[in-house]
C-alpha cells in the first residue's frame, strides 16, 4: 500500500542563506488560505522549530538521521502528515553537510529517505552564470537527489536576476521558482548562530507576516505547491501509522510537571508524547509567574535561555524555595541544559550573580562562546531512575555556559563518548532524584525514558502516600 502526501525541502549551500524565512513565509502563506501544513525541521534544531511551529499553527518535528532510526523518522513523519495538505520540512546547514563523510546524516540524505523534491535557497550575492554551475554540482554530487526548483535570494538587480534565471534553467534543466532582492530590514535577528527564540519576541506575528509578505510578492507559490504534489508515493507507509503507540491508562496516574515559559521552552514534542503514552499526566508550569510550584510525583525541566531571564527568575523566591523543598524530599527531576543550569546554585551572566534553585553543588558563568555545541554519545555508568546501566544515549548539546563544581564530592552517571558534557568526559550530574545532564535526547528513539519517569514518578508517589498514612495512624 503506497500513501500520496505532497511534501518539500527547504534546503541552501550554507547556513545563514534565507531557508528559515522562506519556510517560514511558505507555511504562513498557504496557512492564511486555510490549508493545513505539517511543519518539519531537519537535525536537532529547537529555535527554528518554535518559529515554524507558530507559523504553521501547529507543532514542529524535528526529523534527525543522526537521533533517529529511519524507521522512527518515517513513523514521524508519515504519523505528523497525516490528514494535512502538505509538509513543508526545513533543512539544517549546507544540503551535504553533516558529521560523516559518507553524508548519511544530511539534508540531502534525508529528502532522498523520504522520496522528497528538494529546492535550494541560493544565496547569490555578486554572482550569475557561476550558480548555474553550482547547482550543477549539486546535481551531479549526487544524481538520485530530486532537485527540483532554485529560490534566488539577495538578488542586486533585475539584470542580475535575468541572467541567474536564464543560465540555471539553460544549463540545469529545472526552474527558478522565485527570485528574492537583497531586503533592507531584518524582522529576525540572531543569538548565538540562530534566530532569536520567538518566546522572546513581542512582535512575533508581525515577523511572521514579515515573512509571508516576502514570499507571496517574490515567489511563484503555485509553481511550488504542483513541485510538492509531484513527489512521489511512499510505499509501504500503512504499516508505520498501524504502529502508533497507544496511551497507557494507569489507575491512578502520576501527575508530572513540565517548565514551559520564557526561560524554559525547548522541548521536543515526542518528549512530551512520550510521557503522555507511558501514562503521565502532564501539567504545565511556569516558573517565572507562579508564586509557588504545585505538588508534583516528578518534574521534568528542558532548555532555553535562562540566561536571559535571570532577574526574574531569582525574584521568584518562593518558587526556588518551594521546588527546593520538593527535590530535598525526594521529587524525581530530569533536566536538560537550561534547567540543569537552574537547578544549580547560580547563574553569572556579566559578572553578575543571580541565585538560582540551589539543589545541584553546581554553578554555571555565561560565556561569549560556545561551551558544548553538537551530537552527543553517552554510556550510563552509574544507577539512575531514568536510564539503564550501560545504555548508549545519542542526543546533542548547545550551551554557552561554563560548569564549576563547588565540590569535589559528585556522581555522575554518564561518561562522555563524543561531546563535552560537563567536564568533557563526564556529563549527567545525580543527586537524591535528580539528573542533570548538558544533553537533550529524542523521546522517539528513547521511550524507555519515559517509561523509568513514569515509574520513578509512581514509586515517588507511592512513597509520599505511605507517609500520609503513617501520619494519619
Amino acid at each position: 500500500m503506497t500513501i500520496k502526501l505532497p511534501r518539500i525541502v527547504i534546503a541552501a549551500l550554507r547556513g545563514g542563506s534565507g531557508k528559515t524565512i522562506i519556510s517560514l513565509g511558505l507555511i504562513s502563506a498557504w496557512h492564511k488560505k486555510g490549508y493545513q501544513v505539517a511543519p518539519f525541521k531537519k537535525g536537532p534544531d529547537f529555535i527554528d522549530p518554535g518559529w515554524l511551529t507558530f507559523s504553521a499553527g501547529r507543532p514542529c518535528h524535528n526529523l534527525d538521521p543522526f537521533l533517529m532510526s529511519k524507521d522512527t523518522i518515517l513513523q514521524s513523519f508519515l504519523t505528523h502528515s497525516e490528514g494535512t495538505d502538505i509538509s513543508v520540512l526545513e533543512g539544517n546547514r549546507g544540503l551535504f553537510d553533516c558529521p560523516d563523510i559518507e553524508g548519511q546524516h544530511s539534508t540531502a540524505a534525508l529528502a532522498k529517505f523520504l522520496r522528497a523534491p528538494v529546492i535550494i535557497v541560493l544565496d547569490v550575492t555578486m554572482a550569475t552564470r557561476t550558480m548555474a554551475a553550482v547547482v550543477m554540482g549539486c546535481q551531479s554530487f549526487d544524481p538520485d537527489l530530486n532537485i527540483a526548483g532554485v529560490i534566488l535570494n539577495r538578488v542586486a538587480s533585475p539584470r542580475q536576476e535575468k541572467l541567474l534565471k536564464k543560465s540555471i534553467e539553460r544549463y540545469c534543466n529545472i526552474p527558478v521558482v522565485g527570485s528574492i532582492p537583497r531586503l533592507q530590514e531584518n524582522k529576525f535577528p540572531e543569538r548565538h548562530m540562530g534566530l532569536v527564540p520567538r518566546q522572546e519576541r513581542d512582535h512575533a506575528k508581525e515577523a511572521i507576516s514579515w515573512t509571508r509578505s516576502i514570499v507571496e510578492k517574490n515567489l511563484l507559490l503555485d509553481r511550488i505547491w504542483e513541485i510538492a504534489n509531484e513527489a512521489e508515493a511512499i510505499q509501504g507507509g500503512l504499516q508505520y501509522l498501524d504502529r502508533r503507540s497507544q496511551t497507557k491508562v494507569l489507575p491512578d496516574p502520576p501527575i508530572i510537571g513540565f517548565i514551559r515559559d520564557g526561560a524554559f521552552w525547548f522541548y521536543y514534542p515526542e518528549n512530551l508524547e512520550q510521557l503522555e503514552q507511558a501514562g503521565a499526566t502532564l501539567v504545565e508550569i511556569d516558573s517565572i509567574a507562579q508564586k509557588e510550584p504545585p505538588h508534583l510525583d516528578a518534574l521534568y525541566i528542558g532548555g532555553g535561555f535562562p540566561e536571559t531571564q535571570a532577574q526574574a527568575l531569582t525574584d521568584n523566591h518562593t518558587f526556588r524555595y518551594g521546588l527546593k523543598e520538593q527535590i530535598d524530599n525526594g521529587l524525581p527531576v530530569y533536566a536538560e541544559c537550561g534547567g540543569f543550569m537552574y537547578l544549580g546554585e547560580s547563574l553569572i551572566v556579566e559578572g553578575k550573580t543571580y541565585p538560582m534553585v540551589g539543589a545541584l553543588p553546581i554553578s554555571f558563568i555565561l560565556q561569549k562562546r560556545p561551551q558544548g555545541h553538537g551530537y552527543t554519545v553517552l554510556e550510563v555508568r552509574k544507577p539512575n531512575p531514568f536510564h539503564e546501566m550501560h545504555e548508549k544515549i545519542k542526543g546533542h548539546e548547545f550551551h554557552y555556559s561554563k560548569p564549576v563544581l563547588t565540590t569535589e564530592d559528585v556522581d555522575f552517571a554518564f561518561e562522555v563518548r563524543r561531546g563535552n558534557g560537563v567536564s568533557g568526559k563526564r556529563d549527567g550530574i545525580l543527586k537524591k532524584n535528580i539528573l542533570a545532564t548538558y544533553t537533550h535526547i529524542h523521546g522517539a528513539e528513547n521511550q524507555l525514558w519515559a517509561e523509568s519517569m513514569v515509574r520513578a514518578a509512581l514509586n515517588f508517589k507511592k512513597t509520599k502516600n505511605l507517609h500520609k498514612t503513617k501520619k494519619k495512624n
